[in-house]
Formats: C-alpha cells, sequence, structure tokens
C-alpha cells in the first residue's frame, strides 16, 4: 500500500511539474513569468532620444499586415499621419482571416486597442491586444461560437501560434515608446494584407470566408481606417 502511495505521488508531482511548464513556457498561455520587473524600469533600461522624439502623448497606431508579415508605427501631428518605424514580423501562424475560436492558431484581424503592457513576459516584451472586441463577440454570438480565445500579443522573440513576434530589439523599442506616450494614445489595425494597395481575400483565395459573410464589412472597415496613412511615406 505505501509503494502504491508513493507511486500516485511521483506521478501527481510529475504531472504539476508539467503543467507549470506548460504555462510558463507555452507560446499561448506562457506570457507571464515570475518577475518583479516594472514598466517604468523597462523605459529606463531601453529608452532613447528617439523615443522621447516620438512618445510625445500624440496619437500612435500600429498597423499589421499579416500577408506581407510586417508591424507598422504611425504618429499623428495636425491630423496628419506619419510612418515612424517599420518592423518585420519574425514568426506567423495561421492564414489570412479572422480568428474565430481558441487553438485555431489565427492572428486576429480588426480595429483593437492596447489593453497592458508586460514587463515580465516570457517573450521578453509583450503588449496585449484586447482580442476579442465587441465586434468579434457580436458576430461570436450570433453564429453560436464560444470559447473565443484570447491572450493575443505583440512581443518578442521568434515563435508564435497566432500573436505578432517582431523581435527582442524591435520589442524593446517599441514597448518604450507605447509605455511612455500612454497605452491609450495607441490603436492597433490588425489586417489580412494591406488594403491601401491590394483588395481583401475573398472566398475563392480562402475558402473559409464563404462561411463567413460578415468579413466583408471587416474588411470594409479595415480599408477605410487606413485611408488615413499614406501609401509610400
Amino acid at each position: 500500500m505505501k509503494r502504491r502511495s508513493l507511486v500516485y505521488l511521483v506521478f501527481a508531482l510529475a504531472a504539476l511539474f508539467a503543467a507549470l511548464v506548460y504555462r510558463f513556457r507555452h507560446p499561448i498561455l506562457g506570457r507571464l513569468k515570475p518577475g518583479n520587473r516594472t514598466v517604468n524600469d523597462v523605459i529606463a533600461d531601453t529608452a532613447t532620444a528617439a523615443t522621447a522624439e516620438i512618445a510625445d502623448g500624440s496619437p500612435l497606431a500600429l498597423l499589421a499586415f499579416k500577408q506581407e508579415q510586417r508591424l507598422e508605427l504611425w504618429k499623428s501631428a495636425d491630423d496628419t499621419w506619419t510612418r515612424v518605424r517599420r518592423w518585420p514580423f519574425t514568426a506567423t501562424s495561421g492564414t489570412l482571416g479572422p480568428k474565430l475560436r481558441e487553438g485555431d492558431r489565427q492572428i486576429p484581424e480588426g480595429l483593437y486597442r492596447i489593453e497592458y503592457l508586460n514587463p515580465n513576459s516570457s517573450y521578453h516584451l509583450s503588449m496585449k491586444v484586447d482580442y476579442p472586441n465587441a465586434f468579434d463577440r457580436q458576430q461570436a454570438a450570433a453564429a453560436g461560437r464560444t470559447n473565443l480565445g484570447g491572450d493575443i500579443f505583440i512581443h518578442g522573440k521568434d515563435v508564435t501560434i497566432g500573436c505578432i513576434p517582431i523581435g527582442d530589439p524591435a520589442i524593446e523599442e517599441l514597448f518604450a515608446i507605447v509605455a511612455a506616450n500612454g497605452k491609450e494614445t495607441v490603436e492597433v489595425l490588425i489586417a489580412p494584407r494591406d488594403l491601401r494597395l491590394h483588395p481583401p481575400p475573398s472566398s475563392s483565395e480562402v475558402p473559409a470566408l464563404k462561411e463567413l459573410p460578415w468579413t466583408k464589412a471587416l474588411y470594409e472597415q479595415l480599408r477605410r481606417s487606413l485611408e488615413r496613412f499614406p501609401v509610400g511615406v
């Protein structure tokens, strides 16, 4: 009996260890890691003169294009938007089309905000995107979909299953700018491709869109939102 109890204890400890490893290292759930580093610590460690020049409290926008695998930072001055930074994705996952549920590996598509900044991320630094937003929840409710997923971040490193990684040097720069400027000043537009230059994906290109007629309205909303940002700047 004692031997059997010992075996059960060993298995229980092994299961607990596996759960902890999964929690802190899995690309979706492992966003937080133990640490006492603060956002202000990150600013002090990484901010530069360029950070101060950009982060003057003006409205900022992050444009993410899934097909091009590119993230752009734009700044508004006197209602004129200028691109100030551009970084490539260091990894990607999924296909064109919106995120629908937990575990589908999709990067969301839509208009979002930054929910919070995480200076103690397992992926160096990260910024949480507020997916699912009201539009995402509305479409899910209409279709009877539940478990929409979450934990969508812009982060460092070069791995992802639904987030936007841009590497450690890039996330350090972006994190410092957003933190210094204020996350509430930043809007996030995630599009299947650059809709200023190309038409949105169709159901012939992405068959799954045939079952999602509401994406036409979503892509038109994204296209109109992108009109503020001049091409070729």
